[in-house]
């Protein structure tokens, strides 16, 4: 499967979260890690059977469901491996999505949660440019009280300064962002900031 192909299924599948309750594949990169934490690499059951039959995948775990056609009868994998091995991307896009996952989906400014947008910490009327260096996710409370002033001016500070991520850095953020659903047979592949035993 081409790798456009499967951030497609990937975001698609994000889009429409009812479909977690539908055994969903974890897929894991050929080094056995998830292709992405955030959103988690997930497949639909169909595309995780279809890749099987096409063999793109080895499966590792499966669900106690099965799926049938009038002449095989399969159960369906709850975790799959690419047999063939996707470099991670180095270069990080710079979307809203990957500069809220920077700032932990938190105003830069006062730290809350919700409501998110984002802000030029040097106002794009006094020069300011469109970058990693000078945007931050901000709350609208925080946005509206800095408008198109200095931080000085405005008497805001930041609890960071913005810099560009690089890309094992955000993939490290997407962990601390579990789904709700989590399926048991996913977990051996899964690392949750938890600590392991010594």
């Amino acid at each position: 499967m081409q790798v456009s192909e499967e951030i497609n299924f990937r975001t698609a599948f994000v889009r429409e979260p009812g479909a977690l309750r539908h055994n969903p594949a974890l897929v894991l990169n050929a080094d056995y890690r998830p292709l992405s934490y955030y959103p988690l690499s997930l497949w639909p059951w169909q595309e995780a059977v279809k890749a099987v039959w096409l063999e793109r995948v080895q499966i590792v775990a499966e669900y106690d469901d099965f799926v049938h056609s009038p002449s095989v009868s399969i159960r369906i994998p709850s975790v799959v491996v690419l047999l063939d091995y996707v470099k991670p991307q180095k270069r990080v896009a710079f979307t809203r999505f990957n500069l809220f996952l920077r700032d932990d989906f938190s105003c830069q400014y006062c730290g809350a949660k919700g409501d998110l947008t984002f802000d030029h910490v040097v106002p794009r009327a006094r020069g300011g440019v469109t970058s990693w260096e000078n945007v931050v996710a901000a709350c609208s409370r925080c946005n509206l009280r800095k408008g198109s002033k200095s931080l000085r001016q405005s008497g805001l500070g930041l609890r960071r300064t913005p810099r560009q991520p690089a890309a094992g850095m955000l993939r490290n953020q997407g962990r601390k962002f579990p789904p709700n659903y989590l399926h048991e047979s996913w977990m051996d592949f899964l690392y949750w900031d938890s600590e392991l035993d010594a």
